[in-house]
C-alpha cells in the first residue's frame, strides 16, 4: 500500500488530519482458524446432547470461558447461561502480563466467583483450554 504513490499520499494526510487528535495505530492480531473451529464444534449439537434428559438439565446453569494473552495485554471472557436462558456476558481486561494458561484459569476463577455470588446450585462449566480441563476434571495432576 505504501509502495502506490496515491496511496501513500493519503494516509500521510489521514495522519496529518488525525495527528491533532492523538490517534494511537495499533495492529489487530489475526485470528487463528483453530479458534472458529473450536467455535463451530463446541456450538454444534450432537445426537448425544439432544438426547439429555430434560430432567437431569433442570436448573443446570452453562458457564463457558476463554482466556487471552497478547505480548502486553491479557483478558478473560465468558458468558453464564441461567437454565430459563437469561445470559450474563462479562470482559475482563487485565493490567498486568499473563501467560495463556494463566488467562485461563483466571476466565474460570472469575466466572465462578460470578455464579457464586449469584448463587447458583448446578453449573456446568466449559474451557477451551485442554490444561484446565484435565486439572479440573482430574484427568492430569499438577506438579
Amino acid at each position: 500500500m505504501l509502495a502506490k504513490p496515491d496511496m501513500s499520499g493519503r494516509l500521510v494526510k489521514w495522519s496529518v488530519e488525525l495527528g491533532e487528535y492523538n490517534v494511537k495505530y495499533e495492529a489487530i492480531p489475526t485470528i487463528k482458524s483453530q479458534v472458529l473451529d473450536d467455535f463451530v464444534g463446541d456450538n454444534t449439537l450432537t445426537k448425544c446432547m439432544e438426547e439429555d434428559s430434560s430432567e437431569n438439565k433442570k436448573g443446570l446453569w452453562k458457564l463457558s470461558v476463554d482466556g487471552s494473552s497478547y505480548i502486553s495485554r491479557s483478558g478473560v471472557g465468558l458468558v453464564l447461561t441461567s437454565p430459563d436462558g437469561w445470559t450474563l456476558e462479562h470482559v475482563l481486561r487485565f493490567g498486568f502480563k499473563a501467560t495463556n494458561n494463566e488467562t485461563e484459569w483466571e476466565a474460570l476463577i472469575a466466572g465462578l466467583t460470578i455464579a457464586k455470588h449469584l448463587e447458583v446450585q448446578k453449573l456446568e462449566a466449559s474451557s477451551d483450554s485442554q490444561l484446565v480441563v484435565g486439572l479440573v476434571s482430574g484427568e492430569y495432576e499438577a506438579r
